[in-house]
């Protein structure tokens, strides 16, 4: 989809733009309703959308904060205001089944009488199917990552899950068992299932570097943590505190468990670590 913004953008002379929300309609009449179990799990932080957005040649985002006068906006207003007046829209493309406005009442119908007017050109785009026939979509790239599968996940986005964020300061448990990590705030409902990943982390050097994650609540050492991504870098140790770090989720190695000991949470990690250096071996970074 971004690629025909992309061509379609040079082939006029305009720039390449995505129009997007924060937070997601559905978070926001989740939280509306008292119902904060009904929004949707994140997939990006923010910073990571509008990055990935730039990565793949977008050169303007418009982000919108929904909120109670985007939700009650009626459709022709959203066409009219935002996309003719404001944002100067020239073509404009979206999925068959893109809804917008008060009660998602706008359509393509709705689109197609504008476009018929001149105000701009239409183009939409069919569902895309992965390789074993099954539609590609946000639920689908949820459903992959809460079962774990982030080979599937990242055969679905066309690159692997990440996280980005911060390294902070920690309690330096993991120094203390002989397994320094790099922490990470996590964005909140992250998707990702919780568990022990192997993973790839960027923005420490030229290259990327080969590490061991933890993505959860550290049941082992407390009662009611809060989600944390821990990174322990594979035969390097780096000063990273404040540094922006990619994580990128390329295996999935086992569930969080809650171990008896401090000595049988080193034996894990220990194990873990083997199973990493040996998708490294096979796979390399």
């Amino acid at each position: 989809m971004l690629k025909r913004v992309c061509e379609a953008a040079t082939a006029r002379s305009l720039t390449p733009s995505v129009l997007t929300f924060t937070p997601h309609p559905r978070v926001y009449f989740a939280h509306l309703t008292n119902q904060p179990e009904r929004a949707p799990l994140a997939i990006n932080s923010l910073r990571d959308r509008l990055s990935l957005l730039s990565h793949y040649g977008i050169e303007q985002i418009t982000l919108l904060k929904f909120n109670h006068a985007l939700a009650s906006m009626s459709p022709s207003t959203f066409v009219e205001t935002l996309l003719i007046d404001q944002l100067k829209t020239k073509w404009l493309l979206v999925g068959q089944d893109f809804k917008f406005g008060h009660q998602r009442r706008g359509d393509i119908e709705l689109l197609q009488h504008y476009a018929k007017r001149g105000d701009f050109e239409l183009s939409t785009i069919e569902d895309i199917d992965d390789s074993q026939g099954h539609r590609i979509s946000s639920s689908s790239v949820r459903d992959a990552l809460i079962s774990g599968d982030v080979k599937l996940a990242q055969m679905r986005l066309g690159h692997p899950f990440t996280v980005s964020g911060h390294v902070k300061h920690g309690e330096k448990l993991g120094r203390t068992l002989g397994f320094p990590t790099l922490n990470i705030s996590v964005p909140p409902h992250c998707s990702a299932k919780i568990g022990i990943y192997v993973v790839r982390a960027r923005g420490l050097g030229d290259q990327p570097l080969m590490g061991v994650a933890s993505l959860g609540r550290r049941p082992t050492v407390t009662e009611a943590g809060r989600l944390l991504l821990e990174v322990h870098l594979i035969d390097k140790s780096i000063d990273a505190y404040g540094k922006l770090v990619c994580v990128d989720f390329l295996h999935f190695l086992r569930g969080e468990e809650k171990f008896s000991s401090l000595e049988s949470l080193t034996l894990a990690m220990q194990q873990d670590m083997l199973q990493a250096r040996q998708y490294f071996a096979e796979n390399g970074l």
